[in-house]
């Protein structure tokens, strides 16, 4: 049996859910994803449970989905097909979930950032929406995103794809907050502090009036409509050549020769 990718802690009201893949740079994996799917259910599900925080170990938060499993499937087989059931659990939680980065985040691995209702890194973390660059689309993570991030920033960092600081993702409302590594665990410890005074009931419903007239059923169907365009494209002979090439450390084919 292959070891635990995730694991799961409970004290004193916090649910800590760790990633724990770091050979693959907590990338989301089958295996992965299943057990942050059962994590999350678990917090979720337990009453004593106040405040969930996603935490990691190694160097990365999560670099995004799994290439090396998307490389010929099809459309139907992408591991991204999955990738809305925890984006919706993250944002409809009724306990709010924080999330905790000592290291950098890219594509999906954004937004997951982008779905907790709290997101603290350490000052020299990194962020991306890479997806361009392997030739597909950031449409399922544009769900929890676009809505976090200002316009403009959103048109550039989207079309681009490139790399930008932990300073510029709170400046830009990506994150709550940017700390040295120093004090990373005292700025997550302060807003879970914060979140456990609240009335967990009174929470509850203020994390729906925060998502505003957004149900349920509505992410469900954003998330199918933005599913299909992100699938077909990771199946796509562009998605695939982008893919082969970042896996085989080299330019893809639509970069014009120099």
């Amino acid at each position: 049996m292959a070891d635990e990718l995730v694991h799961y802690v409970v004290d004193r009201g916090v649910a800590t859910i760790t990633l724990d893949s770091p050979s693959n740079r907590n990338a989301l994996s089958a295996q992965l994803r299943s057990e942050l799917k059962q994590h999350l259910t678990s917090a979720i599900d337990d009453d004593a449970v106040r405040v969930i925080v996603l935490d990691h170990t190694g160097p990365v938060f999560c670099a995004g989905m799994d290439l090396k499993e998307a490389r010929g499937s099809g459309a139907g087989d992408q591991g991204v097909n999955e990738f809305p059931q925890l984006l919706t659990q993250i944002m409809t939680s009724p306990k709010p979930v924080v999330a905790k980065l000592a290291g950098p985040a890219r594509a999906g691995g954004v937004g997951i950032v982008a779905a907790a209702d709290i997101a603290v890194a350490v000052e020299d973390a990194t962020f991306a929406f890479s997806e361009v660059r392997i030739g597909v689309v950031p449409a399922v993570i544009s769900i929890p995103v676009l809505p976090r991030l200002l316009p403009r920033a959103a048109h550039e960092l989207f079309l681009t794809g490139e790399q930008f600081t932990a300073s510029r993702a709170a400046d830009i409302g990506l994150l709550n907050s940017a700390v040295p590594t120093d004090a990373l665990d005292d700025e997550v410890q302060r807003f879970v502090n914060a979140l456990v005074a609240g009335g967990p009931q009174a929470v509850a419903a203020t994390k729906e009036l925060l998502r505003g007239d957004v149900t349920a059923d509505d992410l469900a169907k954003s998330f199918n409509d933005m599913l299909a365009m992100s699938a077909r494209f990771f199946a796509s002979e562009e998605g695939q050549e982008g893919i082969t090439a970042f896996a085989q450390k080299r330019k893809p084919n639509w970069i014009p020769d120099a």
